[in-house]
């Protein structure tokens, strides 16, 4: 991670420069896992936010006139530069957010990816022909041509501090936006990163910048009619809350859910044992995808929690960056101990703990790997999203009561089902109030090529490059 040492020390990226001052007041960015200080940000002020702005629309001005081939070159740069610190990012993810090593290396290959799409279709996107030879508009030709929409607003979050930062830059760079990214104050320095490797390939001034502020100065961001689109990755209560102040601008949300998953009799009890504990407990289980409920079939319920069980007495919990630990600490002590007291609370009421159940590390923010089963549907580590290592286990007797017990929830994001049954496969497709439905495998699978996204309070649109090109272009039609 020396190698980003003078980086993290530049400050606030604005208008192709590093600022090193702000309003006075500073962030401090410790590592996730035994709290020592990574570095002391300058929170940006509401005067470098304008001059982020003005210099997002005038790069925007020269953005829009470049060739496809110009803009995909740019970002097959920006991918040589990031496939160059492939090993100090991760490690870099597992300090900043508290990332086991292993995942936060698939995360790293992944920005790699995610760019490599984005260049791609920037030579691929395309309007459409649109039949018009009939009626009033005989002998007449029309077509559509995509045209970029201007500056793109983003704010990113800290579980996946650049890989989700790039769900939005890199697309907008793809079509020819330049963007105002704030990251996540938990884990800012990716994005930094991100601004120094832009700042290397070439991006003019304004192309790129990444601000680290405090809320009422990233309002003014969102708030502003120069920035076009918002495209937020949070918690649904900010992401709706933000939506209804920024005014007439397209928005994008990937927002939070209560994932859940479904096993039935013709299952493979021990892959689906072992996929869902992975995907209940990867990474404290702060994955907005992550496995938190589990219903499964009455004449398979007992060997299932058997199998489940024994899968979590494998997993171990410690310091990421050690490669053997799949959970690590919680992001923060406040969300530490809003986990644990939900824990209580359904306990309490009447909830059984079948693993875990209480923090194991104050000093490092670790919370045990817990399961909980006779739970009720309004506790809120069934109906809202705990963000955390718990997952609940309930028995089910017909397939139709797992899709409605996973339709009872306020989020839509991603379910998965364990089946082996075509008909079932049909019916969770038809049925399933989700934006995705994963079949033998866990809410938590995303290729980043996919359209991603939720319905209900879990998000507005989709994410993945094409699709999400498609949001920040407008269509002008042609005819002649």
């Amino acid at each position: 991670m020396q190698v980003f040492q003078q980086i993290l020390k530049k400050g606030n990226f604005i208008n192709g420069q590093w600022q090193p001052q702000g309003t006075g007041e500073t962030l401090t960015v410790v590592n996730k896992y035994d709290q020592s200080v990574m570095a002391e940000l300058p929170l940006a002020s509401e005067e470098q936010m304008e001059e982020a702005i003005q210099s997002a629309e005038t790069a925007f001005g020269i953005m829009k006139r470049w060739s496809a081939e110009k803009r995909a070159e740019l970002l097959f740069r920006l991918q040589e530069e990031l496939e160059k610190v492939q090993e100090p990012l991760a490690e870099l993810i597992v300090a900043e957010a508290g990332k086991p090593i292993g995942y936060a290396r698939s995360e790293a290959q992944r920005c790699v990816t995610t760019i490599a799409l984005a260049a791609t279709e920037a030579t691929r996107l395309a309007g459409e022909h649109v039949p018009m030879d009939h009626d009033a508009g005989l002998g007449k030709t029309a077509f559509t041509k995509r045209f970029p929409i201007g500056p793109i607003a983003c704010i990113s979050p800290f579980n996946f501090p650049l890989n989700l930062a790039l769900h939005k830059v890199a697309p907008a760079l793809a079509i020819g936006c330049s963007v105002v990214l704030k990251p996540a104050p938990q884990a800012p320095l990716s994005c930094l990163l991100l601004a120094a490797l832009a700042e290397k390939v070439g991006y003019p001034a304004g192309a790129v910048n990444v601000l680290v502020t405090d809320i009422p100065v990233a309002e003014k961001m969102v708030r502003d009619e120069r920035m076009k689109m918002l495209s937020f990755t949070g918690s649904p209560q900010v992401g709706w809350y933000l939506k209804s102040i920024c005014g007439q601008k397209k928005v994008a949300l990937e927002l939070g859910g209560n994932a859940a998953v479904i096993v039935d009799e013709t299952a493979d009890l021990k892959v689906a044992a072992k996929t869902i504990a992975v995907g209940a407990y990867l990474y404290a289980g702060q994955i907005c995808i992550s496995t938190q409920r589990i219903y499964v079939m009455d004449s398979v319920f007992d060997v299932f929690q058997q199998l489940l069980l024994k899968e979590m007495e494998a997993i171990q919990t410690g310091d990421p960056a050690k490669a053997e630990n799949m959970v690590g600490p919680i992001i923060d002590k406040t969300h530490l101990q809003r986990i644990d007291s939900w824990v209580q609370e359904a306990l309490q009421q009447g909830a059984e703990l079948l693993s875990g159940g209480k923090i194991l590390s104050e000093k490092n923010n670790l919370y045990a790997p817990t399961l909980l089963t006779n739970t009720q549907p309004n506790m809120k580590v069934v109906q809202e999203e705990v963000f955390g290592p718990v997952a609940i286990l309930e028995k089910i007797n017909t397939f139709q009561e797992g899709i409605d017990q996973i339709n009872d929830s306020i989020f839509g994001l991603q379910a998965g089902v364990f089946t082996n049954q075509l008909s079932q496969m049909k019916v969770a497709h038809e049925q399933l109030e989700v934006a995705g439905v994963m079949i033998n495998n866990v809410p938590g699978f995303r290729v980043d090529s996919m359209p991603y996204g939720g319905v209900k309070a879990s998000g507005l649109g989709r994410e993945g490059a094409r699709y999400v090109m498609e949001e920040m272009t407008e269509p002008r039609l042609l005819v002649y």
